[in-house]
Order: C-alpha cells, then structure tokens, then sequence
C-alpha cells in the first residue's frame, strides 16, 4: 500500500482521508452503512478495503495536494513510470511526470486551475514515452477533492488508452484501405438498403452511368436500371431477404444519357454485427467489351463452320447449275420442239430457285448478329432451316439426319440468328464425330422448364476426363487445323444469353447426346 505520511507535511491522516475521500466522491457514488459494516468499525479493515480499491483500479491513480506534491500514488502509476514509491511520495508533480509532459501540457497549471475554480477537467489526451518503454497514450482527468468546502487535494487519473488508440488507427486505416479498394475498382460497386435505395456509389459507377454519387445516394436502384427489369429486380431482393443467398443474373444499367450498358451482377447480403440483413451490397461488371468480344469470337466460328460446308454447298450449287447449263444447250437449238423448250425453262428456273435458296441461307448464316434482336421466333421453322444448311455437309460424309418433334408449334423469345448459328455448331460438332459415317438425330419437344432440344450422335463419344472441358474456350478434339475449340464455347455462350442451359451426356465408343434447355413464351 502507498497510504503514508509524507515528510515535510502535515500527517497523512487515514481517518481524515478515508472521510474526505467519501464526502469528496460524494455519497450518492457509496453506501457509507455498507461500508462501515463491512470494515465493522475497524479503522485497519476500512484503510485496507480502501488501500484494496485503489490499487484495483487499472487507470494511474495520483493524489496531489495544495503544493503540487505527490502524497499518494497507486501501484498501477508506480509501475508504469518506472519509479519507486520514495521517487513519488511526497515530491512535486513536475518532478514524478515526465519533462515533456509538464512542459508540452502544462499539467502543473490545470492542477492549479482545478484547486482555485473547484471544477474537474476531464478528457484531454497525452503521449509520452517512458523510458525504455515504447510510446504509450493516455486520457487524463483532474477532479477536486473538497474537504469542508475547500479544495485540499485534487486527484490526478490517468488512463492508458494506447491499445483503444492503435485498434482505433487500425480501424481507420482498414477503413481506408477498404474504401480505397472500392474505389479503385473497375467494376461497379455499390450498397443499398433493404428496399434498393442507394447508400454507395463508386467511381467506377459515377463513370459508367455519368451519374455522381451525390445524385445517385439515396435514389432507388431500379431507377438506375432498365425500367423493363424492375419488377425482376425487385423479386431478386425479395428473394434474398427470403433465402439469404447470393442472386447474380445479367441487368442493364441506363446511364445519364440514355444509354444502356449490359452488366453482369453478383448480390450479396450487407449484414450488421448480429448478422442480420440490412441491405445488398452489388458488383457489376461492364460487358460491353465482353459483347464485341464475343459477337467477333462468333463470327469467327461462322466462317470456320463456313468452311468446312463448303465442300457439300459448293456440290449442292454444282448440282442445279449443271442442270441449267444442260437446259440452256437444248434451248439453243432451234428446231427445239414446245414441249421440251417449256421443259427447259422449267428446269433453269428451279435450278436457279434451288441456288438461289442455298446462297441466302449462307448470307442469313454468315451474317453479324446482335446479341438484343431479341423477339419471338418459331423454334421447328429456326431448326429445319438449319438442318437443310448443313444437309449437304451429311450426304458428302454419310450422315442420315432425322428430325422429330410431337408439338408443331413451338415460339421461343430468341435471336434467330444466333440459334441458327447454336444448332449449326453442335450439327457439325457431331459430324466430326462420326467421320465414317452414322446418324444424327434431332428432336423437340416442351418440358417442365420449357422447351427441350436433343441432339443424339452415334459417334465415337467424349472420354470422362474431358467431358467438364468441352464448353472451354480453344479445347478441341479434333486433329490440328481442324477446329478452333471455339464452337462448343460459343454455343455455350448463346445458350446463356437466351437464359437457358446446355449438358451433354456421352459414352466413350458410343456417341453423345446435347440437351439444350430454352424458355418459351
């Protein structure tokens, strides 16, 4: 204990101390009858009880009088400040603290100031370093201790607050780091509450949209997207409030000018710290350039699925023109009898017709597509046009072609284009797999999830171990210079933009079956 008489002062008086402390605390802050009970009026219980308090205190605890000595100190101040109890007890208070304290905060005279207007001063913060100790940070407080209405002592606490400060600095610069990584994000990132209103709004959306984040905070998020995917959006936050999973899907965001830029979306629960939902945080991607991208990567697969029908289109165009030809000889003859002549003409116009038939499917085939032509088509009308595309391709390389569908009225919300250029790709994907000839065989019908279309082989299948990599961008099979390993990713790809799926089911030896699933109107 640290409850002794100081030299050159009046007696530390424990008695007069342990009332002063009580009635200078006030008693609204003690139970005197409790405390007296439980010292049972033994003045050597209550000095220990109090002696017990103060050195239970984890804040530095010092009592200074009238002169600004020292005359008590609790065990937590002795042991920060390195010092024994005879360099503190009874010295001056300028001399116990450290130099720079004294100097740079003037402990002295707020001590002072406290002892002639009776009021505490509390809050104020200091840094010192002790000596071999790293620096340390501490609140302060100074609060009068009367005595019959005088102000005898003060008691000087201090508090070490350096971890609270380091954990404090450590927040602010994980905040920072945080904030600086949203910000430095190319995709967009932003948070809303529960009912889509706009909280945050990075960088990478202000640049996107046009839209600062002062005009997009606190703006519904559905306004900032296409006025058609509203009501789609909102049952994704219901869901989320309801299932509490992550929801991603493909929405595009409407910029200042009008504009709309297609963006991937990933929507993730924004939880407080009981985990409850309180908002959805979202990450966007731009797809513009993924767009351009793949509208190229597509044309690039048409040509090469081009080249590979020329052989059976160029057979196919021979055919007729070889007829018009022969046609034209007999026509030229004069003695020509009418019969024969109408004959003639009958044939070079159907040949031409045939032609002419050929050349446009090729240019409906080869031409760009874009990706939002997007409206009802007729799925049999889209399938039996390509089967007759790629006809020519199965007879040169013995594959019969047989298509079924039970239901003759299938409508699906699609490009028309890029379905025909999906049912090409997997058409000659299965040629290629039956080089020595074999049976391709189509059929379409609706299901559950919407409209089923079955492409069955029997070539010589797709081995385990390469099944999950056939949609991989540039994975082929086929021998070098024979396929880009492009198609089935493309195909991929399409199937995806119209919202659908695609699995494949494949025997080594025995062939493959592609399962494109669609929605329909």
């Amino acid at each position: 204990m640290f409850l002794q008489e100081t030299r050159g002062h009046r007696a530390f008086d424990q008695q007069e101390f342990n009332h002063g402390f009580i009635c200078g605390v006030e008693e609204k802050y003690l139970d005197l009858s409790a405390l007296e009970q439980l010292s049972l009026g033994d003045p050597n219980r209550y000095k220990e009880m109090l002696g017990m308090f103060l050195e239970s205190i984890p804040s530095s605890v010092l009592l200074i009088n009238k002169d600004l000595k020292v005359v008590l100190a609790n065990k937590n101040f002795i042991t920060r400040s390195l010092k024994t109890q005879q360099q503190v007890i009874g010295q001056k208070l300028n001399l116990v603290l450290p130099e720079a304290i004294t100097e740079h905060i003037d402990i002295t005279g707020k001590v002072r100031d406290v002892f002639v207007k009776n009021q505490p001063t509390r809050g104020d913060r200091m840094t010192y370093r002790a000596p071999g100790i790293p620096i340390r940070t501490y609140y302060y407080s100074i609060i009068p201790f009367p005595w019959l209405g005088e102000v005898e002592n003060v008691i000087l606490l201090l508090e070490d607050v350096t971890e609270q400060v380091r954990l404090s600095e450590e927040i602010r610069l994980a905040e920072r780091h945080l904030a600086s990584v949203v910000e430095s994000a190319r995709d967009v990132v932003l948070s809303t509450d529960s009912r889509g209103e706009i909280l945050t709004w990075n960088t990478a959306a202000e640049r996107i949209t046009g839209y600062s984040s002062w005009e997009a905070r606190g703006r519904s998020f559905f306004e900032r997207c296409a006025p058609e995917k509203s009501r789609e959006l909102d049952q994704v936050f219901v869901n989320m409030r309801k299932a509490d999973r992550p929801q991603t899907g493909e929405w595009e965001l409407v910029t200042k000018d009008g504009n709309r830029i297609p963006i991937s979306w990933i929507f993730s629960s924004m939880k407080d710290e009981r985990s409850k939902s309180i908002g959805v945080v979202a990450v966007g991607r731009d797809l513009t350039e993924h767009r351009k991208l793949e509208i190229q990567l597509q044309q690039s697969q048409k040509l090469a699925a081009l080249g590979v029908m020329a052989g059976g289109i160029a057979h196919e165009i021979r055919n007729p023109l070889a007829v018009c030809f022969s046609a034209a000889q007999f026509l030229s003859d004069a003695e020509i009898n009418p019969e024969l002549r109408q004959e003639c003409v009958k044939q070079i116009m159907t040949g031409i017709d045939k032609a002419s038939s050929i050349i446009e499917n090729l240019l409906r085939f080869a031409r760009p597509s874009s990706t939002t032509d997007m409206q009802p088509v007729k799925l049999l009308v889209i399938l039996n046009e390509t089967i007759q595309l790629v006809s020519n391709q199965a007879k040169i390389e013995k594959i019969s072609v047989l298509f079924d569908s039970f239901d003759r009225d299938i409508t699906v919300y699609a490009n028309a284009n890029l379905l025909q250029q999906l049912f090409v790709n997997l058409f000659l994907n299965a040629f290629n797999s039956m080089p020595d000839g074999g049976q391709l065989l189509i059929t379409a019908n609706r299901s559950e999830k919407g409209v089923q279309i079955r492409i069955e082989d029997t070539g010589c299948g797709i081995s385990q171990e390469n099944l999950d990599k056939i949609f991989d961008p540039f994975f082929t099979l086929s021998p070098v210079g024979k396929g880009t390993g492009l198609g089935l990713s493309i195909c991929y790809s399409i199937v995806k933009q119209h919202l659908g799926t695609i699995e494949v089911q494949s025997t080594e030896g025995k062939g493959s079956i592609f399962i494109v699933q669609l929605p329909v109107l």
